[in-house]
């Protein structure tokens, strides 16, 4: 080996110490240990450099030429191996100062915004960027490390043995219809009634759509779709001009709320979706994620 097994960077930290303070008891107090491990660190340190570093007088060190050389190219050294270990960290996703957040468009009513500003709150120098998608798609993200964590509904997709996920609340599917439709001033609705209209949906992929076949499944008929979108606030739009109704979750019926009516649908219709934080088990411990958990927690403890 061209490097003796001996040399190590805790030696390189002991002896840089030694060298700032010029003194074993300082050096000893500054690194919270010894001052016999101070000595026989840099006495190990001369043994696997094979060549002295300190001339001794008396109980004291007094650093040679050989000193100076090695301290300089040591704190080089140590600072590039903090830096490396910093990237790496970061290239992995873990306690980087950016935190890629993956969520549902649906989320970004209520829920977000304030995970979002419970997370600033416990770190405040992280950036945060908001990443939007379907389930799938935003599941395909979390498992190839492009965002840190997802919040989606929890269907069967999230079973997945490399992931861990938080439950946050349960959202009941409506009936959507546009502030002047018949159906508008309905305390519930046998979705049976709206077999013959025009329907909007969410592309696959996306939780909402998934629900929708398996309710209209459930009523015995097939919708007539006139246009999937790629997002709910688009598809709200339509509602709310008339183009067609929609089967949608509870969460956003603030958007819209004068131009778009939610129509609980009768019992044995109706369905929930399971909404949570997804994410990776093998990041579980790193510190950003961890304070997005926390907000996660106390956030479904004030929905229970």
């Amino acid at each position: 080996m061209l490097i003796d097994e001996e040399l190590t960077l805790k030696k390189l930290e002991v002896f840089l110490a030694f060298m700032r303070t010029g003194n074993l008891a300082r050096a000893a107090a500054e690194l919270q240990t010894s001052n016999v491990s101070v000595h026989r660190a840099i006495h190990s340190l001369e043994s696997a450099l094979r060549c002295p570093l300190f001339k001794h007088e008396g109980r004291n060190l007094t650093p040679l030429e050989s000193a100076y050389v090695l301290e300089e190219r040591a704190q080089k050294l140590i600072q590039d191996v903090v830096e490396s270990v910093r990237l790496t960290r970061e290239a992995a996703g873990f306690s980087a100062e950016r935190f890629k957040l993956g969520s549902l468009y649906s989320l970004t009513v209520k829920t977000v915004p304030q995970l979002i500003m419970g997370l600033k709150i416990r770190r405040s120098e992280l950036n945060i960027d908001l990443i939007l998608g379907s389930n799938i798609d935003l599941l395909y993200k979390l498992k190839n490390m492009e965002v840190d964590a997802i919040l989606i509904s929890l269907d069967d997709s999230v079973n997945d043995p490399d992931c861990e996920h938080i439950a946050l609340f349960s959202d009941d599917i409506f009936l959507a219809t546009p502030a002047d439709s018949p159906f508008a001033q309905r305390a519930e609705v046998d979705l049976a009634e709206v077999r013959d209209e025009t329907f909007i949906t969410l592309t696959q992929g996306f939780a909402t759509h998934q629900d929708g076949i398996r309710v209209f499944k459930q009523a015995g008929f097939e919708p007539k779709v006139a246009m999937q979108v790629n997002d709910i606030f688009t598809l709200l739009s339509m509602v709310s001009s008339g183009v067609g109704y929609a089967l949608l979750p509870g969460r956003i019926a603030a958007v819209y709320e004068n131009r778009v009516k939610l129509i609980p649908l009768q019992e044995k219709y109706r369905l929930q979706q399971h909404i949570g934080v997804v994410f990776l088990k093998a990041k579980e411990r790193d510190p950003n994620l961890l304070a997005l958990l926390a907000e996660c927690r106390m956030y479904a403890n004030r929905q229970a």
